[in-house]
């Protein structure tokens, strides 16, 4: 998913996004320990998408912080 459709959501939904990507990350990483065939570009997705999901969360997470240091 792009940077573009984490912005959109809400932080709830980011949370919840973020837990269903890491539970994706847990079972390719179970299918590559148990011979199953995980697709190499399938886990390097994942692990970008949890990178742009906590880089969006983080800038959130500071431009509030800056908001409420303005108050």
């Amino acid at each position: 998913m792009s940077v573009k459709g984490f912005s959109d959501k809400s932080s709830a939904e980011l949370a919840e996004q973020l837990v269903a990507l890491r539970r994706e990350q847990f079972n390719l990483r179970v299918q590559q320990a148990t011979g199953e065939q995980a697709r190499a570009d399938q886990v390097k997705r994942v692990r970008r998408d949890i990178a742009r999901l906590k880089t969006v969360m983080r800038q959130r997470e500071l431009r509030e912080a800056a908001a409420g240091n303005r108050q």
